[in-house]
């Protein structure tokens, strides 16, 4: 089992930047393949970057740019720093343990874009 705890989401300006934190539980992340995902109500949850173990990342097309998807393999962590974040950045963001197998969320983190 292996447990997913994401931070760092909130309330931004049009523009502003947030930075969200997922750390992971056991002793292998520098193995995992790990990605954020947002979901909006009413749309399918969809994946916004991944990172695997070596380090190679990959951006949805919403994201390229603006977003960059990190690890902390010594701290067990992923980050995503979100810049030039637009209202349409508004939605539930999650972590989650794409590979090896089995996959994990965690819980989610709200991230809302408003002035």
């Amino acid at each position: 089992q292996v447990q997913l705890v994401e931070s760092g989401g909130g309330l931004v300006q049009p523009g502003g930047s947030l930075r969200l934190s997922c750390t992971a539980s056991g002793s292998i992340f520098s193995i995992y393949s790990m990605g954020w995902y947002r979901q909006t109500p009413g749309k399918q949850r969809e994946l916004v970057a991944s990172i695997i173990s070596g380090g190679t990342a990959n951006y949805a097309d919403s994201a390229k740019g603006r977003f960059t998807i990190s690890r902390d393999n010594a701290k067990n962590t992923v980050y995503l720093q979100m810049n030039n974040l637009k209202p349409e950045d508004t939605a539930v963001y999650y972590c989650r343990k794409i590979y090896p197998f089995p996959q994990y969320w965690g819980q989610g983190t709200q991230v809302t874009v408003s002035s």
